[in-house]
């Protein structure tokens, strides 16, 4: 009991518009890959929860999908998603990209944090995009009367600057307590999971702009045999026949590529020899039917 009074944990979740560095700033901040980055927005689509450990005590990070205005039932969930763990937690880390200019989606989300009383932190991420590091204090002076915050954080979390001031001043707003996972665990997402979203993370990064955000990716089978080999069996789900040609790609090129660096990177995740078969399926406006969601892991009352 003496020990957990010196120890702080808690949650800690990550807001912001799509594609503001959110997943990239996590998986560097717990050391390991978990969630998929893309340059591709709204490219976290469910709660991932990761967890850091050190001397200090323990961080749990709940990367949620990008707050957007949403287009269809899969934009709602996420949204919902997103907003729905402020109330949840003991810290919000709001990232921001370095711009004097706040628009409607930064407006939106400032009103969402004024009505929680969770302390939030500003993040101004991709301050390595900066040419003058003095312009630095303006997109702070432009930002620090928008919400009552508890501080302000730039850094970059692609070339590792501030990343550790950030730890800092996490585990200072943390409540002292108990661990609530053991310090190996670095995540509670299945490895089904995390393999679909590595799968979706390469047909994010190879496809034409209009397909990625029309797919997911379903595990069908993931079973391990004799030798250490895993074989798995994935579905890429796209909306439209003419998507499924894209997919697949001339003599199957396209797929064969998506497959090759998915595998390479679930060997890596695994450590041993993957097996990995993929398909293509049609499914008609799935985002917009709530029992394929919920078949494909989007499910809106788990929100």
């Amino acid at each position: 009991m003496e020990e957990n009074k010196q120890k702080k944990s808690g949650f800690v979740t990550l807001v912001g518009r799509p594609n503001v560095g959110k997943s990239t700033l996590m998986n560097h901040l717990i050391g390991q890959k978990i969630a998929i980055t893309s340059n591709k927005p709204q490219t976290t689509r469910n709660r991932i929860q990761t967890v850091y450990t050190d001397e200090r005590g323990q961080i749990i990070f709940l990367d949620t999908p990008g707050i957007h205005k949403a287009k269809n039932k899969l934009g709602e969930y996420m949204v919902n998603v997103a907003e729905h763990t402020l109330k949840e937690v003991d810290l919000v880390l709001w990232l921001v990209e370095p711009s004097t200019f706040i628009g409607a989606g930064e407006r939106h989300i400032a009103e969402q944090l004024s009505g929680v009383k969770t302390p939030v932190i500003l993040v101004i991420n991709k301050i390595d995009q900066v040419k003058k590091q003095e312009e630095i204090l303006t997109f702070i002076d432009a930002y620090k009367d928008i919400c009552p915050f508890a501080e302000i954080v730039p850094l970059s979390a692609l070339k590792d600057r501030n990343t550790d001031l950030l730890l800092e001043l996490i585990f200072k707003y943390l409540p002292y307590g108990p661990q609530f996972y053991d310090e190996d665990t670095v995540t509670d997402q299945p490895m089904r999971q995390i393999a679909a979203e590595l799968i979706r993370e390469k047909a994010l990064r190879l496809l034409d702009d209009e397909i990625p955000h029309g797919i997911a990716v379903t595990i069908e089978k993931m079973k391990e045999r004799k030798g250490g080999i895993m074989d798995i069996e994935a579905s890429i789900i796209c909306e439209k026949e003419s998507h499924k040609g894209i997919i697949i790609g001339k003599g199957g090129g396209m797929l064969k590529k998506i497959g090759t660096e998915a595998r390479r990177e679930i060997e890596q995740m695994l450590e041993m020899r993957v097996n990995l078969q993929l398909w293509v399926k049609v499914r008609r406006e799935w985002r917009d039917s709530e029992l394929y969601m919920k078949n494909y892991g989007y499910d809106a009352k788990d929100v």
